[in-house]
């Protein structure tokens, strides 16, 4: 009896681990699954491995506030660290947006459900295909196994300098957006600089009603010309967020169990 009580609170930790996932994960936190879809999954995968878990857990597992809030933590931290990925993509099809003369196209995101730049929306289900295509989601199951071995549930610790790094990941979408909207920045800037070195040496030409045609123009041709870069591009950026998520919880086990499990 013992066993089986053991057996239903590591079930019910690993789903709360594996909802915090879904919840704020790529792909699975879309609103075009489901809720009951993805409670199904949830409960179907914490099933499958409860019993690796339990033979991981140092003792029983137990339903307290401390192991419930630790599943959540780690949950919410993989999913905010995936979804960094979103964010990135988004602010890159923002500026790219603003180089193309689409400031003012927007669509309803049905995920966070506001107003989205229309590259964004496209740039994300891009890098949704690419992620799926690369079989990024089954690396993804790989890590939370891994993070079985290195925190068995209810064991995980959340500190201050686990949120600094975070935060750190969060400022560093700025800069992979900018890299990627980069090709696109720099020709339509050319473009921009071209038009207006014409329009200084002949006044009279109405270069400046093309300005916009050419800068759409060239930035498609640039973009389609840069998408055989980005699924090393994105991949590279996913690998780099997940990798950050267990390192916090690799520092997480060595705070709860300094010997080692």
């Amino acid at each position: 009896m013992r066993d089986w009580g053991n057996f239903l609170a590591t079930l019910l930790l690993l789903a709360i681990r594996l909802a915090g996932v879904v919840a704020f994960a790529p792909f699975f936190s879309s609103k075009a699954i489901p809720v009951r879809a993805k409670a199904v999954f949830v409960l179907a995968f914490a099933y499958l491995l409860a019993p690796l878990a339990a033979a991981l857990a140092p003792g029983s597992a137990a339903l307290t506030l401390p192991a419930i809030a630790g599943e959540l933590a780690v949950g919410i931290l993989y999913g905010l660290a995936l979804a960094l990925l979103n964010e990135m993509l988004l602010f890159s099809g923002l500026i790219m947006g603003l180089q193309f003369s689409f400031s003012l196209v927007n669509l309803l995101d049905p995920a966070s459900e506001i107003q989205s730049p229309l590259l964004g929306e496209m740039l994300q289900l891009m890098g949704t295909l690419v992620l799926l295509a690369a079989g990024m989601d089954r690396i993804l199951f790989d890590s939370l196994l891994r993070s079985l071995h290195a925190v068995p549930p209810g064991t995980f610790l959340f500190s201050v300098a686990d949120s600094s790094q975070i935060v750190a990941a969060a400022a560093g979408i700025f800069a992979a957006a900018l890299e990627l909207a980069a090709p696109v920045l720099g020709a339509t800037m050319i473009v921009e600089f071209a038009i207006a070195i014409v329009s200084r040496i002949s006044p009279q030409l109405p270069v400046m009603s093309l300005s916009v045609p050419f800068k759409t123009i060239t930035g498609y041709v640039v973009l389609i010309g840069s998408l055989a870069l980005w699924p090393h591009f994105i991949e590279s950026r996913f690998s780099a967020l997940l990798d950050l998520a267990e390192h916090l919880i690799a520092h997480s086990a060595a705070q709860a169990f300094p010997g080692g499990v």
